[in-house]
């Protein structure tokens, strides 16, 4: 090895450690996770979901890390979704045992080919949508819905990669991709948030789809206070909304229906 590419190596493993950066994937097999082994691997240095029919999946199933439950953090995944469905990013969720294995609720950072659905603030299994792509919003304690602010909405194609970020401190949740913002939740729910829980990423079932994760990297931030709530400091033009709907429950197209056993 030449001189000068020990210096690359030492200077780029140097930079990685001082950003506060972890990786959570090795690039090589699943340690430190926990799936279906029918329905994850890695592969080229890629962890990779499949599910290869409409019937091959009663739940949406993910792939749990196992390292412990995590807080106030910042979250960088590079992923791809193939196929007409959606996948997402849980955290501060916990598991559901009594549906079934390797089923999550929690806060999700969706993954879908429908732009408004894509980035998007949601509770699966739990609340549903808080805010579409381009949506910031606040859950006052009662848990009624309140839109702070919007913009323009992050176009992408999540057949191709894109780095999604998810920065959690207190109560308030931050979602982007590629580096723009996408929507913003601060929860004053006290009775049905979650200010920590586990990490997961989902495959979705019905419609074939595979879902592809690499550079899963996680930085642990100090607790953050959290905000309070206070209605009369409320931005000017906030209003309360009904919870948006789901337009596309799996992908853009229409739900595959499956086959009927003979």
């Amino acid at each position: 090895m030449k001189p000068t590419l020990l210096l690359v190596l030492a200077l780029t493993a140097t930079s990685f450690a001082q950003d506060g950066f972890t990786s959570l994937f090795n690039g090589k097999d699943l340690t430190g996770w926990d799936g279906d082994p029918k329905l994850w691997k890695v592969e080229n240095g890629i962890v990779i979901g499949t599910n290869p029919a409409p019937e091959a999946m009663a739940n949406n199933s993910f792939l749990i890390w196992r390292g412990g439950k995590v807080k106030d953090f910042e979250l960088r995944a590079t992923v791809r979704v193939i196929g007409d469905n959606n996948s997402g990013i849980q955290y501060r969720s916990r598991e559901l045992p009594e549906v079934a294995p390797w089923v999550i609720t929690g806060y999700q950072c969706d993954i879908h080919p429908a732009i408004e659905h894509t980035g998007m603030t949601y509770e699966e299994k739990g609340r549903g949508i808080f805010g579409l792509n381009g949506h910031n919003v606040m859950l006052d304690p009662e848990g009624a819905l309140w839109e702070l602010s919007e913009h323009e909405p992050v176009k992408v194609d999540v057949s191709q990669w894109n780095e999604y970020t998810i920065i959690a401190k207190g109560n308030h949740l931050s979602h982007f991709i590629n580096g723009q913002p996408t929507s913003e939740l601060i929860d004053h729910d006290t009775s049905k948030r979650a200010l920590e829980g586990l990490l997961a990423i989902q495959l979705h079932r019905g419609n074939p789809n595979s879902v592809h994760i690499k550079d899963l990297r996680l930085k642990v931030l100090p607790e953050s206070p959290l905000i309070p709530f206070d209605a009369a400091k409320l931005p000017a033009g906030a209003k309360k909304i009904e919870k948006p709907r789901t337009k596309s429950p799996q992908g853009t197209g229409p739900v595959v229906t499956p086959k009927k056993k003979q």
